[in-house]
């Protein structure tokens, strides 16, 4: 046995199997427990390609672990999923590299059982957190939240030639940095965030992503980095709480400022700028900081104007959804719906013809306290029976759905119309259709902006659509930009249309007589009449 057999022999000890992958990507040695943990015995996994026993998911972060292992340095350990036939029960291995020094380039894999890993390729924000909190209550060691900026990689002429390449690059770069392979989140224009082992220094492990993407052909970058130790947490959601401070921070204003030394610091931060955004809001609310605006709904088999949706803005030309998760981050959601009614049912006392859809977040509808504020204001108000609709946004889960529903029939009784929003995205799913009573579905806009090519989404609106007719719910979709998704929808059988094509949301209700105009010339009907009219 060599020296370099008797250093492998240590690392050996704690592993199950042990590959020697030659310089032209086959085993060259094999030896341990190489049946149970990838299927084949230590002889038959002689001079088969190293590749070929791992899932191809995983092909792009080996390669990029094994590509930038220099003399006597090791990576990993790093959570990979065995190839296995397509029935097979899936196999995941924890594997550790090392180039050893005299051993002909030969590249020497120590292998352990593992039970899973996480997403093979980048990850959304919200993954990411939860993952990053799973693994740090886990974790052995110390654990090292760290930003990587590779300013102006996807403007270089290479990631422009082929974008999905570099994306796949990109994910098994960092996750052969990462701790375990951990697929890492991107949290901006040429930023992402990942999780290392603290013992690993960042300075090696940016300049290793440096180098390998070099060696890929993206040779202009200059990775730049910042690293918050996740130390001084131990709950789980403070852990999240403090990360998702931290990430917000790198999102909104990249490396330029310094950031907390540690979780702990990172959550007495988060907790003081919560206080001060929970003030703000709070006194936005209670002093009507914030403006209504109408979006038209269209009935696809006539063109009349059904309705329009209330929608809420804060600010100039500012989304709504980050102050409305805000709000119920901070439990004043309840306010803002209240408040937010309160000013829906003014207008609709100043004009008695028109119809509107105002939105309830899915803690609102389950607060005894929101819906015995809501059905007072509709008992002072009984002229807006029959002309008011909420809609149950997919914002916040809807834990209770008994519950949910009870609170549901109560409005309907009142006389109002209830809708489930954007089903197929966020909270919203197939059992909120099986356990709600519901007057309208309305189909996210991801499904309407690819049902005109066919496919996937086509049918799945179909389905959709017949079985809402079986329960007796009217559909509605939106985001309907152009003619030809107009066609689609109404050929899938949907009922209403909202989007672009028959306006944007605007300060004031769009007179029924624009949408008649323009409908006179899609449908040539002689007139169109608004839903008080039939």
């Amino acid at each position: 046995m060599t020296t370099s057999h008797r250093i492998l022999g240590f690392a050996f000890a704690a592993a199950d199997l042990l590959v020697e992958v030659a310089p032209d990507g086959r085993i060259a040695f094999a030896m341990g427990a190489g049946e149970a943990l990838i299927g084949l015995t230590d002889a038959a996994m002689v001079n088969r390609r190293w590749f070929d026993l791992v899932d191809p998911s995983d092909h792009s972060m080996l390669r990029s672990l094994l590509g930038g292992l220099l003399d006597g340095a090791r990576a990993g350990p790093v959570v990979i999923k065995i190839a296995t036939p397509e029935a097979a029960p899936e196999r995941f291995a924890t594997v550790m590299a090392m180039r050893m020094p005299g051993n002909k380039r030969a590249i020497s894999c120590v292998m352990s059982r593992a039970n899973a890993r996480g997403p093979a390729g980048l990850q959304s924000r919200e993954s990411f957190e939860a993952r990053a909190s799973l693994l740090l209550s886990q974790a052995s060691h110390d654990l090292d939240l760290t930003f990587i900026e590779l300013a102006g990689l996807s403007l270089s002429e290479e990631a422009a030639a082929d974008p999905e390449k570099l994306q796949a690059v990109l994910a098994g770069i960092l996750r052969a940095q990462a701790y375990q392979g951990e697929a890492p989140a991107e949290i901006g224009p040429d930023r992402y965030a990942l999780l290392k082992d603290s013992r690993e220094p960042t300075e090696a492990l940016v300049e290793r992503v440096g180098r390998i993407l070099s060696d890929e052909g993206y040779g202009d970058v200059a990775p730049a980095s910042a690293t918050v130790p996740m130390t001084g947490v131990t709950r789980p959601k403070q852990m999240i709480k403090a990360l998702r401070y931290v990430v917000e921070l790198v999102m909104q204003d990249g490396l330029t400022l310094p950031l907390p030394t540690d979780l702990a610091g990172a959550l007495d931060q988060a907790t003081r700028s919560t206080i001060r955004k929970a003030g703000a809001l709070g006194s936005a609310i209670r002093h009507r900081r914030f403006t209504l605006a109408y979006q038209p709904v269209v009935g696809l088999t006539d063109g009349f104007l059904h309705h329009h949706e209330v929608l809420v803005r804060f600010g100039e030309d500012a989304s709504p959804f980050p102050t409305i998760r805000m709000a119920e981050e901070m439990d004043l959601i309840e306010s803002l719906d209240v408040a937010i009614l309160e000013e829906t049912l003014a207008v609709m006392k100043r004009d008695p013809t028109i119809v509107l859809a105002v939105n309830v977040s899915g803690r609102s509808i389950m607060s005894d306290g929101f819906v015995t504020r809501a059905l007072g204001l509709l008992k002072g108000s009984p002229d807006v029976r029959g002309r008011l609709m909420f809609e149950l946004t997919e914002s916040a889960a809807v834990e209770d759905l008994a519950l949910a529903d009870r609170h549901i029939q109560a409005f309907r009784r009142a006389g109002c119309e209830f809708c489930l929003d954007d089903f197929g995205a966020g909270a919203a799913s197939l059992a909120y259709l099986q356990q709600l009573t519901l007057d309208v579905l309305k189909i996210d806009g991801r499904y309407i902006r690819d049902l005109q090519v066919g496919g996937r989404e086509a049918t799945f609106v179909k389905h959709l659509v017949n079985m809402c007719a079986e329960l007796n719910v009217r559909t509605l979709a939106e985001m309907v930009e152009t003619p030809e998704a107009q066609d689609a929808v109404r050929a899938a059988g949907v009922d209403y249309a909202q989007g672009w094509l028959y306006g944007r949301a605007s300060d004031t209700p769009i007179d029924a007589e624009v949408i008649a105009a323009r409908s006179r010339v899609r449908y040539g009907a002689l007139q169109v009449r608004s839903v008080l009219d039939r």
